[in-house]
């Protein structure tokens, strides 16, 4: 554990959700290579680095955490893991099936960092780096079954591209000094992540953070520079993203004073009022995750 002051710059070192076991494309993800992550109970896949106790924040508070960059390491690793994904195992995309590894190499950008880099997947194909917290979590009040598997209103595992460099990350805490946990960072990630396996790599994150006394909050929210964010994991989708507007429309009333109805009719009529799928993992236990966004410069 570390003890941090509100508004104290800290760093974190976090290793990738595979434990480093994939170096190169010969590793594998075949159990004789990962046995040692999945072979224990609870698994030690996604490891998370923790907890961070922030002073001054207790039980009933919000945790607010400032991420003020994101530097992957020089590579990252994705997988194809057999029987997991959208996929599994099909033979129609047989050339889909696993095991498969590949590894992107991660190049500095102008920061002369890997902050603002270049994602290099092949001689032809290359990207722009855009490093995510893929876990951040406060330390719920009940013991959840391990780091993959345990979403909530504190967080978890969310595969979230907006937990970016930049944003503002809204944590219930359930008990004293918040406990922070935040790993499994992805040098990027599409939307979905159907595979359910992104640029998965080691990384810094520099973060911050502050404390709202006696703010309650339902799941976890996010603000970026131009938007509000309503996060919420759960499955069936439409389930998921029809709780995570009625709690943005709550945001928006009791935070921002637009009026029940304005803050309702917009859900439908607003044009930049955005429903992101984070991450939707078949084959697998995970919640899917979703996000509606909604533009600041909407608001009164």
């Amino acid at each position: 554990m570390i003890r941090v002051e509100q508004g104290e710059q800290f760093a974190v070192e976090t290793e990738d959700a595979l434990s480093g076991r994939i170096k190169s494309e010969v590793d594998l993800p075949v159990p004789s290579h990962m046995k040692e992550l999945y072979s224990v109970q609870p698994n030690k896949g996604n490891p998370v680095a923790g907890p961070i106790y922030v002073e001054g924040a207790e039980k009933g508070d919000v945790l607010v955490v400032n991420i003020h960059d994101i530097k992957p390491r020089e590579q990252g690793a994705s997988v194809i893991i057999p029987g997991f994904g959208a996929l599994k195992d099909s033979y129609e995309w047989a050339e889909c099936r696993g095991p498969f590894s590949k590894i992107l190499r991660h190049i500095p950008g102008p920061s002369g960092t890997t902050s603002d880099g270049r994602a290099i997947y092949s001689e032809k194909l290359s990207w722009d780096l855009r490093p995510m917290i893929g876990t951040i979590a406060t330390a719920p009040e009940r013991v959840v079954f391990d780091t993959v598997e345990g979403q909530g209103p504190w967080g978890g595992n969310m595969d979230c591209r907006d937990v970016c460099k930049g944003s503002k990350i809204f944590l219930p805490v359930y008990n004293k000094g918040g406990l922070l946990f935040v790993g499994d960072v992805h040098a990027t990630q599409a939307d979905t992540e159907l595979t359910g396996v992104a640029d998965e790599c080691a990384a810094e994150s520099q973060l911050s953070c502050e404390v709202l006394k006696d703010k309650a909050i339902p799941f976890v929210r996010i603000e970026k520079k131009n938007s509000l964010i309503q996060v919420n994991c759960y499955r069936p989708i439409e389930e998921a993203i029809s709780q995570a507007m009625n709690w943005m429309m709550d945001w928006l009333v009791r935070d921002h004073g637009l009026s029940m109805r304005d803050a309702y009719l917009q859900m439908s009529v607003n044009p930049d009022v955005r429903v992101n799928v984070y991450q939707m993992v078949q084959g697998g236990k995970l919640d899917y995750t979703v996000g509606v966004e909604y533009p600041k410069k909407y608001l009164p």
